[in-house]
């Protein structure tokens, strides 16, 4: 069955004009990843303009682990965006495109010693996960000057979370905070796994009430972050409804089988699923109403919903060949380059062939696709896909919508092959340009 991605013009075009990726492939000699900023600050833009219309002040903190290329944070640096950061490598890629340090946020479990001191002299936000992390901030900050802090909160209904302060400890947290010279206390702060609009307002809506209690104690609070989660989607709802009908085995090589899939369609998506938190509503007013009246600022922290439709993946195809009812296509590059994978489950969208030679009057074949390496689990689609034409030699075959998360979270030089190089696509209105990212 076909499970056709959902596409914007962008990549259509780029698609189009078949030259331009295939002379990429004769630059870089391999796989590579194709990614367009444009695409990047439409979608900034979109959770910037929902805070706008509800009024509602706030950061839109770019979840910089869901993609490493360096192209979105000189987005992030020109269009008011902030980045949320969860290493000292990752802070100063950060700083070294443009990015100020007051606008990125450092979050994730225990932190070095290195990234809580660059955090602190740059006026970094720093999410505290622990009563031990905030006395090792505390006592950083006091040589490297003051610090910015959330609270991070264990939710409720997540009690075995390694993340975040347990009711007592984020009381005797915010307590100690009064107590501390170098720290200042400016909010609270959540994240919750899935992609539901409700558990994320009423937690919101807690947090408030929060801040409101930590305020009257003295502390200068002004924000709440809720994090990421924002609800994606990849295929139609109709391809969606009718793969998880029918999806059975059959339809995978080897009667490969799968626990559990990304949700590939689903909503609110993106910035509308921020505008149904905004508009939830709590004693006659909405979440946004209660966030005015109490004068705090939301911080979210999306990281797909940023990337989705701005960058795919281009293998090479190094052969094909029959295998009882289904073909097999090898593809220069590794599976780890398409991460869901390796998580134990299968990146759904339908590869695309781009031929050298096209022949209309082809046959369509079903293949799965294997990656380079000498392993038997090295396959970038279990999934007898259906393909245009047989494979050949010397073909693109390219794995739509991989910005999000896909291209580069398990890559390895396994086998000494180079990582696949990320290559910036952009639109003057009249062309197309391309450079390697930095």
């Amino acid at each position: 069955m076909k499970l056709t991605a959902l596409e914007q013009e962008w990549q259509r075009r780029v698609r189009s004009e078949p030259d331009l990726l295939f002379d990429i492939h004769h630059a870089v000699g391999g796989p590579f990843h194709v990614v367009y900023p444009q695409q990047f600050e439409q979608n900034l833009r979109s959770f910037q303009e929902v805070l706008a219309v509800h009024r509602v002040p706030g950061r839109v903190y770019y979840g910089k682990k869901a993609n490493k290329a360096g192209c979105w944070l000189d987005v992030v640096a020109d269009f008011d965006g902030s980045v949320d950061v969860a290493s000292e490598p990752e802070l100063v890629h950060a700083l070294a495109h443009g990015v100020r340090g007051r606008d990125i946020g450092v979050t994730g479990a225990a932190k070095s010693a290195e990234l809580l001191r660059l955090a602190a002299r740059h006026d970094c936000v720093v999410a505290v996960d622990a009563l031990d992390e905030l006395e090792r901030l505390a006592e950083i900050a006091g040589r490297s000057g003051r610090v910015r802090i959330l609270l991070r909160r264990l939710p409720p209904n997540a009690p075995h979370s390694r993340f975040g302060l347990s009711e007592p400890d984020l009381e005797a947290a915010v307590t100690r905070c009064g107590q501390l010279d170098a720290v200042d206390l400016i909010g609270f702060s959540f994240h919750l796994d899935g992609y539901q609009v409700r558990p994320r307002a009423e937690l919101a809506y807690d947090l408030i009430t929060l801040c409101a209690k930590a305020k009257a104690q003295g502390h200068p609070i002004s924000a709440i972050s809720i994090g990421g989660g924002f609800a994606c989607s990849y295929l139609s709802e109709a391809d969606w409804a009718a793969f998880t009908e029918r999806g059975t085995g059959q339809l995978f090589h080897a009667g490969k089988r799968f626990d559990k899939f990304y949700p590939y369609a689903q909503g609110p998506n993106g910035a509308a699923m921020l505008d149904a938190i905004l508009t939830t509503g709590f004693d006659g007013r909405t979440l946004a109403d209660h966030l005015r009246a109490n004068d705090v600022e939301l911080f979210l922290e999306p990281g797909r919903a940023l990337l989705i439709d701005a960058g795919f993946t281009a293998f090479p195809v190094l052969g094909f060949k029959r295998n009882a009812d289904h073909g097999i296509t090898t593809v220069q590059g590794l599976s780890m380059s398409v991460s869901e994978q390796w998580k134990g489950s299968e990146f759904l969208p339908d590869p695309i062939l781009l031929p050298r030679n096209a022949d209309s009057a082809a046959t369509p074949i079903a293949s799965c696709v294997g990656g380079s390496s000498c392993m038997e689990y090295d396959v970038l689609t279990w999934r007898k896909i259906i393909l245009p034409q047989r494979p050949e030699f010397g073909d693109l075959l390219l794995y739509p919508n991989t910005a999000g998360y896909q291209m580069d979270k398990n890559e390895s030089e396994f086998h000494q092959l180079p990582l696949p190089p990320k290559v910036v696509v952009t639109d003057d209105g009249d062309r197309l340009h391309w450079r390697l990212d930095r």
